[in-house]
């Protein structure tokens, strides 16, 4: 069993199984209140799910795309949960997770996931369908382009369905880190991915007074 979450959009917290599926899920699309609602959420999913921290097997971690304030607070949440149980984390890309659970329902040609980057930008990844395994096969991005710019960002863009999502659901992004898990993949690399600097920088010294 994995504890599951993304702020890479809104906040999602899941407990999810690889054999009983999503057992406990909390969202909200309210992208300013992340710290919040994050804390809370895990305790209602873990109530809610009767599973106890000691229980879980690790925790999955969605690693964005996503702007840096709302993204780096759900990594934060899954690093201490584990460390304070002492189990793992695994980290997915959080359009993978989106991919995953649109090809669950039945989906099985090329997808174009899209999400909101803000300041008139959006965030992309390619998928040309699903593995032998079922899983989702990205085959370009995350990048990072203006709107109007992304049929020529995206090589072959008319031979994509274009899906625009406003969440990550981290049930989907759990189920998804049990099924690679249980296949042998490999999870997402411990940088997150921002994509874009943070809009607020530490100075590199001391302003001069006159």
């Amino acid at each position: 069993m994995l504890l599951a979450i993304d702020t890479s959009a809104g906040s999602s917290v899941a407990v999810v199984d690889l054999d009983r599926g999503i057992l406990a899920e909390r969202a909200s699309s309210d992208t300013r209140r992340h710290a919040e609602v994050i804390g809370s959420f895990i305790v209602e999913c873990l109530a809610e799910s009767g599973v106890t921290p000691t229980a879980l097997s690790g925790v999955a971690a969605g690693m964005g795309p996503g702007p840096f304030t709302g993204l780096r607070v759900g990594i934060a949440a899954a690093q201490a949960f584990a460390l304070a149980i002492g189990k793992p984390v695994v980290r997915v890309v959080s359009h993978d997770a989106v991919a995953s659970a649109h090809y669950a329902l039945g989906g099985s040609k090329p997808m174009l996931v899209v999400t909101d980057a803000r300041r008139r930008e959006v965030y992309w990844s390619a998928y040309r369908g699903i593995d032998e395994a079922g899983l989702p096969e990205r085959v370009d991005g995350p990048a990072l382009v203006r709107p109007a710019d992304l049929p020529e960002a995206v090589p072959d863009y008319d031979g994509y369905a274009r899906l625009d999502a406003a969440e990550v659901s981290a049930g989907a992004l759990g189920m998804l880190a049990e099924r690679m898990f249980a296949n042998g993949r490999t999870f997402a690399g411990a940088a997150p991915l921002y994509l874009r600097s943070p809009d607020v920088t530490v100075s590199a010294g001391p302003k001069r007074v006159s």
